[in-house]
């Protein structure tokens, strides 16, 4: 929830109709983050969400949860991973491979990305129907780490997201 001092960051998130294909609503951070004060507010509001969860480890998502999740870890003082796409990550991986839409995918970490006991949050720019963000937390899960939460910048409420996540999820801008 925004508190008064805080900056409206919608006011920096540009739409584009029937992108990537007819009917979706694609909602674009790149002026957010071209936006130096709207930049800044975002990581400090992202971490001041993240920060009770206190993490050791805050994973971003493969492509756009890597440029939210490394400078909030960078605000929190803990370390940053990443959960990339098939084939990304040179050495040994621990792969999961989840159902889309129109197919599946595969998220893959490297196994000492973090260490049993850990806290991590993951991040992501954006909630929809929460499918690679729940394969990320079955793919963490097998670090024996401790998932506290997730964050995201953007959730779209009508998808119902959070409802396909067995983790708490936290967003700055709901649609």
């Amino acid at each position: 929830m925004q508190k008064e001092s805080e900056m409206d960051l919608k006011n920096h998130v540009r739409t584009f109709p029937d992108f990537p294909k007819p009917g979706i609503l694609f909602y674009d951070i790149s002026t957010l983050l071209k936006n130096k004060e709207a930049w800044k507010e975002t990581v400090n509001q992202m971490a001041n969400l993240i920060r009770p969860y206190q993490p050791d480890v805050v994973f971003g998502i493969e492509a756009r949860g890597f440029l939210i999740a490394a400078p909030v870890a960078y605000a929190l003082g803990c370390g940053f991973a990443m959960v990339r796409k098939r084939e990304k990550l040179p050495g040994e991986r621990l792969s999961h491979t989840y159902a889309l839409e129109y197919g599946e995918d595969t998220l893959e970490i490297q196994p000492d990305a973090a260490s049993p006991g850990d806290n991590v949050v993951i991040v992501d720019d954006l909630l929809a129907t929460g499918g690679t963000l729940e394969a990320a937390i079955q793919l963490l899960s097998r670090l024996d780490v401790n998932i506290c939460g997730a964050a995201c910048i953007i959730e779209l409420i009508d998808l119902n997201g959070k409802k396909n996540i067995n983790s708490p999820v936290d967003s700055l801008i709901s649609y």
